[in-house]
């Protein structure tokens, strides 16, 4: 795969033309998907020049890995973010804190727009008909979150088990993912009435309940 950028201007027209690509090739990605929005759809949503995205990106292929390359780079940041905020807070950062200034930096981006959300379809039609390189989803986003969220957690909780910390993660993050899609399910169904809970309060159920396991693993250990 060629490498994205073949030309790196740095004129402001240049930046001006690769952000319309980005922003249209976005948009067009997560409402037709990779294989049903072609080169010249998204040229002409950026009223740009077909080969424009040759000339910026390489190719479609490579325009569509550096719109997840940012969107991934701004998830990381704003999760990893949230959880120095915490641990670097005056006074020792209290467990329920932690987990709810993640829940809140893991769900706002992908609930505030509901099923128009482009985040969440790009996500949706990524899992369905996968076309970003093996391991980019891990290298550059989950995994570096989970490491911050586990030593944080770690910092918090000093008798939790390293063993356990990467599941008690992948515990949290997974009722995070099902609220997104469940809401996301009800939405689309025409029903969305059926799930009577703000992401307020759904946050807060998710803190707790995740808190309440969390130090059950205290006992276990004599803690």
């Amino acid at each position: 795969m060629a490498a994205p950028y073949q030309d790196m201007r740095t004129d402001s027209t240049a930046r001006g033309v690769q952000e319309r690509l980005i922003g249209a090739g976005e948009d067009l990605f997560s409402r037709r998907g990779f294989n049903e929005t072609s080169v010249r759809d998204i040229a002409a949503a950026a009223d740009c020049n077909v080969a424009s995205i040759n000339y910026y990106f390489g190719g479609k292929e490579n325009l569509y890995v550096e719109i997840w390359r940012r969107r991934l780079s701004q998830i990381r940041d704003a999760r990893v973010a949230s959880i120095e905020k915490v641990m670097s807070s005056t006074g020792r950062p209290k467990l329920e804190d932690l987990l709810r200034s993640h829940a809140v930096s893991f769900l706002e981006p992908l609930l505030k727009g509901g099923q128009q959300c482009p985040l969440v379809n790009l996500i949706a039609r990524e899992m369905v008909d996968p076309h970003l390189p093996q391991g980019m989803f891990l290298e550059e986003m989950a995994m570096p979150v989970m490491s911050v969220l586990g030593g944080a957690l770690m910092a918090i909780c000093p008798w939790l088990d390293k063993t356990k910390i990467q599941a008690l993660v992948l515990f949290l993050v997974g009722q995070l993912v099902h609220a997104v899609c469940a809401r996301e399910m009800f939405e689309k169904s025409g029903r969305p009435g059926v799930i009577h809970m703000s992401i307020e309060g759904l946050i807060e159920d998710i803190v707790k309940f995740s808190a309440g396991g969390i130090r059950a693993y205290a006992n276990d250990n004599g803690a």
